[in-house]
């Protein structure tokens, strides 16, 4: 099993008795989550692969993943701002797939 399998996997038991899931487009996943490993090797947390870090762990704890914007997105909108955790409903097509807009605060944003 190599680094992203043993990601997914592990992730997957942490997060599904939240009620959070996996994009069923598994080759989606399996970019985020190389591109989450990539970010960690560059530096030192995985932060978001879908915004832009700083470089600065404090200032980008908002957006360590699972980012603090997940839970209000998949409440709303079934899922997260990269489609990486999504809901039950999300994943069998029982709620519309829709633009999840972002959260952060421009101030935020680098």
């Amino acid at each position: 099993m190599n680094e992203v399998q043993q990601l997914y996997e592990m992730l997957r038991k942490v997060q599904e008795p939240k009620g959070y899931y996996f994009s069923k487009d598994k080759d989606r996943v399996f970019e985020l989550l190389e591109a989450l490993l990539l970010n960690k090797k560059r530096y030192g947390y995985m932060c978001c692969p879908c915004r832009l870090s700083c470089g600065v762990r404090q200032k980008d704890n908002d957006i360590n993943c699972p980012c603090v914007y997940r839970t209000p997105d998949v409440e709303e909108y079934g899922s997260c701002y990269c489609n990486l955790y999504v809901s039950e409903e999300w994943n069998e097509d029982k709620i519309p797939h829709l633009y999840v807009p972002e959260r952060r605060p421009p101030e935020k944003v680098v």
